[in-house]
């Protein structure tokens, strides 16, 4: 009915009768008659989606009102009183919902204003307060609102009223609020509501009536039990909108002794049982409404509640244990992008909302690494290192975008917040690689790095102040907040809490021990540090899919060296410069080999333009020239001389191996010589050589013909053999193009679909945020998701299938994995795996995820049993 309705603008041919019919059947079980004055039967008309929506849909209560009907409510309900206040309800909800009265410039709902001032007019501070001639003084002044929004009467013919809301809970399915809930929770456009239409029972006719909404389990932390709220004398919307403080269901030791199970201890027994029934029925938890209309109890809906990702978890875990459901369910209900909400350090709600509510909320960006953290603001990173190191201070790095060079800044601050930058840009990649809250593009930010501050308005914060980030909701507020690691990364990581005393950990363990059963895709890491890559491994890597060698150059003599050998003015200066930097990267090698011994590694080599290691403004030149014993004007020119226009499509990756390779020889020598000197202690090492940014055939055949006869000569050396593998990130259309050429020169395939999606699309990560806001907004609609966060399969995912078909088609055993961001989300995970992917590579933080989303694409995927 709905997707005719949305095709035609009309009304399907028969749903008038089917309505009818069934309007009659309603009135025969009610001894009511919809639009008697005598024996008036009311109606609510709510929506049913096929996946629960809640408070996205329309909803329209008391139908059939109008001022005969209300003279027969009152009187066959013996409360004049009670009948008005269904009136001014229905009038009001009727009106914001099937009319359009819209709240006012300043947010206020027009009916709720005509209500304020009733109340301010008598004195009185609650609905209840009001008597019956406030009440019939406020359903005129309501029509009379919607005569003059509407021009003309309100509407009498309660046939017409009902059809009216079956057309507005119709139209309620494309609003700008459920398509964006539909976009964010990637339901599907297509379906439409279905329209219920059920029978009115009242919770405001008295102290022996009731309403409320109640959980079969805890919807915050999953525990098993009864959870809900309730309110005498009122009718649900009181419960939703807050207008009146609820009670709770159960008996609390601090509840006052107004819980249902102790004033109407009965019915909560009856409502017990109720739930109990309906969630062993479901084999879910659920999400009731419910109303007592004289010590009579009715249920009005039950929907799968919606939950935390820890409750999720438990909840799943306990069921199979209850026998409620299988393994396979379990690891199927899970939202996987939930799990981010058990690793993040997080923030006390409470602490938080006060916080706000003292208008220490400064600003709102993007949510680029989940968690919360707080600490002294700084605005480079030698001053976070300082105030780590020397003066022991947790710090805020608040950069206007972030770039290599700060590394160890981001890796030893609490939090990163930048002004520029997207959900792909360097900072987010880094920052939840590191498993570090961090908000990007916060546009409201005016970074002065000569004052040492920023402003937000008329407020300054200065280097030193405190500074708190939400990186799970993009808020960044003014002063400390406290902070508490999760427990899971409190057992994996830091080892500081004992696995038993953890029951969310276990919960996790057992799910995805579970997911892993059914998985087909191996999920390894992005890492660069060998405390990155224990971290993944505890987490569940099963290798690295990315190790990005340029991290490694920054800090003490590297960078100096690195400096060197881009000052040097011929081969031979650039080797001297060379053979610095070598026992370096041999020593990180050996301890990412060593602390994924027995699991493969994927070194990427140098991939960034050389400019981002040179300093940028006059005094860093000049402070770097003095460190050098070079004139500042040399090192100026040679900045002029390798700036680009445009770096990314630059002198960068294998064209930087081919204009000088033996920045690219030494970087293999050093990842042999590590791999060789572990194999011979007995360490099973298996090291993958990635060249970057190949586009053509010949690029990858004239580096593959200068580096593997290096690492040959390195084993012949030392006396040992371990694996070869040279193999080629996809990321530059073309290679996707020719890739049954590429791969006849690789051993594997890695797509960096960061880079691949930037090329594809011609955006820049870093640059697109603001149009695409736009291209994401609901009026205009043009990208469903973004395709940095999750991969476009229609464009970009094309070419990863014609880069797969093509490259198999040459080498059926070509291994193929993704490094890039999207490894780890989870619609993305879905589609990698459809495509035949035998990894995907993520941040340490993200292992969990992308284990449980390629276990639950798997399940999605065998072939349905026929019943």
């Amino acid at each position: 009915a709905c997707r005719h309705y949305q095709e035609s603008g009309e009304f399907a041919p028969g749903l008038e009768e089917q309505v009818d019919g069934a309007l009659a059947s309603l009135e025969e079980w009610m001894d009511s008659r919809y639009g008697s004055p005598e024996q008036p039967l009311l109606v609510s008309v709510r929506s049913g989606a096929p996946v629960s929506m809640p408070g996205m849909m329309d909803t329209v209560l008391n139908l059939g009102l109008n001022d005969s009907t209300v003279q027969g409510l009152g009187k066959r309900a013996g409360d004049e009183r009670f009948a008005f206040d269904c009136y001014r309800r229905f009038l009001q909800m009727y009106g914001n919902v099937v009319l359009g009265v819209k709240p006012d410039e300043h947010g206020e709902n027009p009916f709720e204003l005509l209500l304020k001032e009733r109340k301010a007019q008598r004195g009185v501070e609650n609905d209840l307060d009001l008597d019956t001639a406030d009440l019939k003084a406020l359903v005129q002044q309501f029509r009379e609102k919607l005569q003059a929004h509407t021009g003309k009467p309100f509407i009498e013919d309660p046939k017409e009223q009902l059809w009216g809301a079956i057309r507005a809970v119709f139209d309620s399915w494309d609003t700008p609020r459920a398509t964006a809930y539909r976009r964010i929770h990637r339901l599907s456009n297509v379906g439409g509501t279905a329209v219920n239409v059920q029978a009115m029972v009242f919770g405001n006719l008295g102290s022996d009536c009731a309403t409320g909404v109640a959980f079969t389990r805890d919807p915050g932390n999953g525990e098993k039990r009864f959870f809900g709220e309730y309110l005498l004398n009122a009718q649900g919307e009181d419960v939703v909108a807050g207008i009146r403080t609820p009670d709770p269901l159960t008996r609390a030791a601090d509840d006052g002794g107004n819980s249902l199970e102790e004033t109407m201890g009965d019915l909560y027994q009856e409502l017990v049982g109720i739930y109990q029934k309906l969630e062993t029925h479901y084999r879910d938890m659920q999400d009731l409404e419910f109303t007592i209309q004289k010590g009579k109890l009715y249920l009005l809906q039950t929907r799968n509640g919606k939950r935390t990702g820890q409750a999720a978890v438990r909840i799943a875990v306990d069921m199979v244990d209850e026998g409620l459901i299988d393994e396979r369910t379990a690891v199927s209900r899970v939202d996987a992008e939930s799990l981010v909400q058990l690793l993040a350090p997080t923030f006390s709600l409470q602490e938080k909302k006060d916080a706000i509510d003292e208008g220490r909320l400064l600003a709102r960006g993007l949510c680029a690494g989940p968690g919360a953290a707080t600490g002294r603001m700084v605005l480079s990173a030698e001053k976070a290192v300082d105030m780590v190191r020397n003066k022991n201070e947790k710090v805020i790095l608040v950069r206007i975008e972030t770039s290599p060079e700060d590394i160890a800044g981001m890796h030893i601050s609490e939090g990163i917040l930048t002004a520029r930058g997207g959900l792909t840009s360097h900072a987010a990649v880094v920052a939840r690689g590191m498993g570090k809250p961090c908000v990007v593009g916060c546009g409201d930010l005016e970074i002065d790095y000569s004052r040492k501050e920023f402003r937000v308005g008329d407020r300054v914060v200065k280097q030193g102040d405190p500074l708190s980030i939400d990186g799970t909701t993009g808020e960044v507020l003014l002063g400390t907040l406290p902070t508490s690691p999760s427990e899971v990364v409190q057992v994996l990581v830091d080892r500081s809490l004992d696995a038993k005393e953890s029951d969310i950990f276990r919960g996790l363990q057992r799910l995805l021990e579970w997911a892993d059963r059914y998985r087909k895709m191996q999920v390894r890491t992005n890492a660069d540090q060998p405390a990155d890559a224990l971290a993944a491994r505890a987490f569940g890597a099963e290798g690295i899919g990315l190790c990005r060698t340029e991290h490694m150059f920054f800090g003490g003599e590297r960078i100096v060296a690195v400096r060197e050998m881009i000052l040097a003015e011929d081969e031979q200066q650039r080797r001297r410069a060379l053979d610095k930097l070598l026992p370096m990267q041999r020593e990180d090698f050996l301890g990412i080999f060593r602390a994924m011994e027995g699991l493969p590694v994927t070194v990427r080599l140098l991939d960034p333009p050389l400019h981002e290691f040179l300093p940028k403004d006059r005094a860093a030149i000049e402070k770097v020239a003095e460190e050098m014993k070079v004139p500042p004007e040399r090192l100026s020119h040679k900045i002029e001389k390798l700036e680009e226009l445009n770096p990314m499509l630059g002198h960068r990756g294998c064209r930087l191996g081919i204009s000088f390779p033996e920045i690219y020889e030494v970087q293999v020598r050093a990842i042999f010589e590590a791999a060789c000197e572990l194999k011979a202690q007995g360490v099973d090492v298996q090291p993958e050589v990635m060249i970057p940014l190949v586009g053509t055939v010949e690029e990858l055949r004239w580096l593959r013909d200068i580096l593997e006869p290096v690492a040959r000569q390195v084993m012949k050396e030392k006396g040992t053999e371990v694996p070869l593998s040279i193999g080629t990130m996809i990321e530059v259309p073309r290679a996707a193009l020719v890739a049954d050429g590429i791969a006849r020169h690789a051993d594997f395939f890695s797509f960096g679909t960061n880079d691949l999606t930037q090329m594809t699309y011609g955006y820049s990560r870093d640059d697109a945020g603001p149009f695409l806001a736009d291209y994401l907004s609901e009026d205009k609609g043009i990208l469903p998701a973004d395709p940095f966060q999750s991969i476009d399969q229609e464009g970009v995912g094309a070419l990863v299938r014609m880069g797969i078909e093509r490259g198999r088609s040459v080498r059926g055993d070509l291994k193929i994995g993704v490094c890039g961001e999207h490894g780890g989300e989870p619609h993305s995970v879905a589609f990698f795996h459809d495509v035949g992917l035998d990894y995907v590579s993520c941040s340490p933080y993200r292992v969990p995820i992308a284990r449980l989303a390629a276990a639950q694409q798997a399940l999605a995927s065998e072939p349905k049993k026929k019943k």
